[in-house]
């Protein structure tokens, strides 16, 4: 897996002198702007202090940037067709709205013509881009470390309203609101992508990789659940975990001590509690799983309550493995799982 955390000075060279061989190798967000560009953005370039740089589009969406309109970034190598050009500034307009078969034929357009380009074009799907930019909205407002949402980012967008209802669609409504308990967002960076991790003063309720697929309806999930408001901001528990993770991540560090809130049925939560005592470096198998959890019929469910983890790394289902040896899913990337794998088995540990 590619990591920019050593390329930032070489990308900025090449972002200040456009340099074209680093079109579609990075993506630029630009912090003043909210935008993100490609290498060779003819726009003023920005202090280096004001750039962050992503390896995909998705990674810059979900963190806040649009597309810039001047470099049109997500068009490289191709022209973009007009119903793409469309569906991209309908977002922009609504970036809370959920996508419905419907709404493409409101706009004249055939579903799955247009998403169709817009996966040849973008690399994404239309779900995927209408996703991320809407989480990235909620992110953002998360990275800025505001202490209520009304305290928004309007600029860029055609309704002033239209951060506060992507965050509001996702965390909750704002506090004054709603009587619950507090949950507090924050964003932690690692070699493999940033996280969102979820905690209040007890325990830490969810991390995910940040573009995990069905991250938002977790959230929603998790909120209601919980009958819980979720507000940016950091906990003791989540300055711990950033400082865990990071020493894991250097190879100093071999177990946890985050206290840990799972919310499941009994066997999901036995799954879980099995997946905890996987040695570090050692992988097991779902039949392996299944057989000692007393039901080798069971692997499937095993592979469910897998996928239901709402906690990476700390519980980690990333060392459950197919039978024949293959990899099989994970919820973070497939390249990220070989990745954490890889690692655990360094000698450094």
């Amino acid at each position: 897996m590619i990591t920019l955390a050593n390329k930032k000075e070489e990308f900025y060279q090449a972002l200040v002198e456009k340099n074209p061989n680093y079109d579609g190798v990075f993506f630029a967000g630009i912090k003043t702007t909210g935008v993100f560009c490609h290498a060779t953005c003819t726009a003023k370039k920005p202090k280096f202090e004001n750039c962050e740089f992503f390896s995909t589009a998705e990674e810059a969406l979900l963190s806040g940037y649009r597309p810039c309109k001047r470099c049109e970034p997500l068009s490289y190598p191709h022209s973009i067709p007009e119903e793409v050009t469309l569906l991209v500034e309908k977002v922009e307009q609504n970036p809370e709205k959920r996508w419905k078969e419907k709404d493409f034929h409101e706009l004249g357009l055939h579903s799955a013509s247009a998403r169709r380009k817009f996966k040849e074009v973008y690399g994404m799907t239309f779900v995927q881009y209408a996703r991320s930019r809407r989480m990235g909205i909620a992110f953002k407002e998360i990275s800025k470390g505001a202490k209520v949402i009304d305290e928004q980012l309007a600029a860029g967008y055609e309704s002033a309203s239209a951060f506060n209802d992507a965050f509001t669609k996702i965390m909750g409504n704002p506090p004054k609101k709603q009587h619950g308990k507090m949950i507090y967002a924050s964003i932690i960076s690692t070699p493999i992508g940033r996280m969102l991790s979820l905690t209040d003063s007890n325990g830490l309720y969810l991390l995910e990789f940040m573009n995990r697929r069905g991250l938002e309806r977790e959230i929603e999930k998790l909120r209601h659940v919980q009958n819980a408001r979720i507000i940016p901001g950091e906990t003791e528990i989540s300055r711990q975990l950033a400082g865990q993770l990071t020493e894991y991540f250097q190879s100093k560090r071999t177990h946890f001590s985050i206290p840990l809130y799972t919310k499941g049925s009994s066997f999901q939560k036995e799954v879980w509690r099995y997946l905890e005592g996987i040695p570090l470096g050692e992988t097991r198998t779902y039949l392996e799983m299944a057989t000692e959890l007393g039901n080798p019929k069971a692997v499937r469910a095993v592979g469910n309550a897998n996928g239901a983890n709402q906690i990476a790394i700390l519980i980690p289902c990333h060392r459950v493995v197919r039978t024949n040896g293959e990899l099989g899913g994970y919820g973070g990337g497939v390249e990220r799982k070989k990745y954490l794998l890889q690692l655990e088995k360094s000698k450094i540990f």
